[in-house]
């Protein structure tokens, strides 16, 4: 079955457009979508969650259906976090929620992750911007083949020519050598376009002054092996910021909520189940 859409309004006015996927009597799932995806990148994930979860799902600002603000600073983490508070009190304004986040999504939650209405969360492929700026001033083996793998974050940096490629097709051929994508995927200029917004908005500011976030909040860090992107150390190597940690290495690559939906499923049931008896 199809999710309900509505909208919620983010406190500088911005319209996110929000996605129900029922359930309402279960524990609440709010799903964050990472680049250059929208909320379309959690259907299969969802369908297999709406038994056990009150699963919501959102189109981050500039991606699918919410507003496309055409500011770069409107793209900062206080304003991502600023919309997750606002689909937050829309969707499960007096429970406590469990996150689950890929990719950007990843990145920003670490942002917001000291929300107490925060139950969980379950990260794939996306590091914290300030765990990644010490991470990479130790200058040894694994921050070089990090940088490695970064590469086309210094790209996304160029002006106007990112855009250009990803206009013209180019950039979609390039990714796709990295990781084959899926020709199904529902993904619109805009998604690529505007949301390299959120690079150029946050990457350099948090790497160069990094203010690590600190929490208790039970974190399980999913590291696909195959990820082209992410390395496992830059994901993982996190206890002393976040010591209720849990770590799961896995086949696969970057996108494994679309490649592996029913995996992604199973952990969100297995870490959701052992907080709750940590909480009994």
């Amino acid at each position: 079955m199809p999710p309900s859409k509505s909208t919620t309004t983010s406190r500088d006015g911005t319209r996110i457009a929000v996605y129900d996927y029922g359930n309402p009597d279960a524990p609440t799932l709010i799903c964050v979508h990472g680049y250059p995806d929208n909320a379309s990148l959690w259907e299969p994930v969802a369908e297999r969650l709406t038994t056990d979860f009150h699963v919501i799902t959102y189109d981050v600002r500039g991606a699918g259906e919410s507003d496309q603000p055409s500011p770069t600073s409107a793209y900062a983490l206080d304003r991502l976090q600023e919309d997750f508070e606002a689909v937050l009190d829309h969707a499960s304004p007096d429970q406590p929620v469990h996150v689950l986040a890929h990719d950007w999504g990843s990145i920003q939650a670490w942002h917001f992750l000291t929300d107490p209405r925060i139950a969980s969360f379950i990260s794939i492929s996306g590091p914290s911007l300030d765990h990644a700026g010490y991470f990479l001033r130790r200058a040894n083996r694994a921050t070089l083949r990090q940088l490695q793998h970064s590469w086309y974050i210094f790209y996304f940096h160029l002006p106007w020519l990112p855009e250009f490629a990803w206009r013209k097709g180019w950039a979609h051929r390039v990714f796709n050598r990295l990781e084959n994508q899926d020709a199904t995927e529902q993904r619109s200029i805009g998604d690529y376009v505007n949301g390299m917004k959120l690079y150029r908005a946050n990457v350099l500011p948090r790497l160069i002054r990094p203010t690590p976030p600190s929490t208790d909040v039970p974190v399980l860090a999913v590291a696909p092996d195959a990820d082209p992107f992410v390395t496992t150390a830059l994901q993982t190597d996190i206890a002393r910021w976040a010591p209720n940690l849990t770590v799961k290495v896995v086949r696969g690559g970057h996108w494994m909520p679309r490649s592996d939906p029913g995996l992604v499923a199973d952990l969100v049931r297995k870490h959701t189940r052992e907080v709750a008896r940590l909480e009994a």
